[in-house]
């Protein structure tokens, strides 16, 4: 096996291991065990087990980056996603939004990263700042920034975008544990999912059963 391929290895299997068991319960010989070598064979590749978490935590934010960027998703820098989201209508929103929950769900690699930050936020305050800042405090900017470009274009109603960006972001955090925790819960969540995304869409363009509206397209 490559140098290369094996650190590879070791990465993945110790996100495996860390996911389910999390990062204070699995040792070293067990992730060298899991990968097929020795443990003083691993550390030919790392110095530490911290030294392989601190490489997972960045291997998937670039490879999360990566994949994203493909469906117009740039949390990272909301200036490139404004024009994308500009007249966008309720269909192509929900779309967008269902793609970024499935890849999220079904991604082997994010999902065993979110399910071990979930734990591993309550093992040390450096971890939970770590969580709030990726799952909470940037994806909560990024739609917040979102919002206030809608506003200014007069897009949207002018309502204050980080509570707007509450609203919307929350339901899709919560249905993602949902499915995290019940798989077999999936089509039901996607179902509250579009018709969350629908709902808000309405709330914000200023449309309501009484007004009309309801044929998807933006003010």
């Amino acid at each position: 096996m490559k140098q290369e391929d094996t650190r590879q290895k070791i990465l993945d299997k110790a996100l495996e291991l860390f996911a389910a068991k999390g990062y204070d319960s699995v040792s070293v010989g067990e992730i060298a065990q899991a990968v097929g070598i020795k443990a003083p064979s691993l550390y030919n590749h790392f110095p530490g087990k911290q030294a392989i978490f601190d490489a997972i935590v960045e291997a998937t934010a670039a490879q999360y980056e990566a994949d994203t960027d493909r469906i117009d998703i740039h949390v990272q820098d909301v200036g490139q996603d404004i024009p994308v989201f500009t007249e966008i209508t309720e269909d192509a929103l929900f779309e967008k939004v269902r793609q970024i929950f499935s890849y999220s769900l079904h991604n082997e690699t994010i999902s065993r990263f979110r399910r071990m930050m979930t734990i591993e936020q309550f093992r040390s305050p450096e971890l939970a700042a770590l969580y709030s800042r990726r799952y909470v405090g940037r994806v909560l900017d990024y739609h917040a920034g979102i919002f206030r470009a809608l506003i200014a274009a007069g897009e949207i109603c002018p309502e204050d975008p980080d509570t707007l960006a509450m609203l919307y972001v929350a339901p899709v955090v919560t249905l993602l544990g949902v499915c995290d925790r019940q798989p077999e819960r999936e089509a039901e969540c996607l179902e509250r999912l579009r018709k969350h995304v629908g709902l808000f869409f309405r709330m914000v363009h200023g449309k309501t059963p009484e007004s009309g509206g309801d044929d998807g397209t933006a003010r």
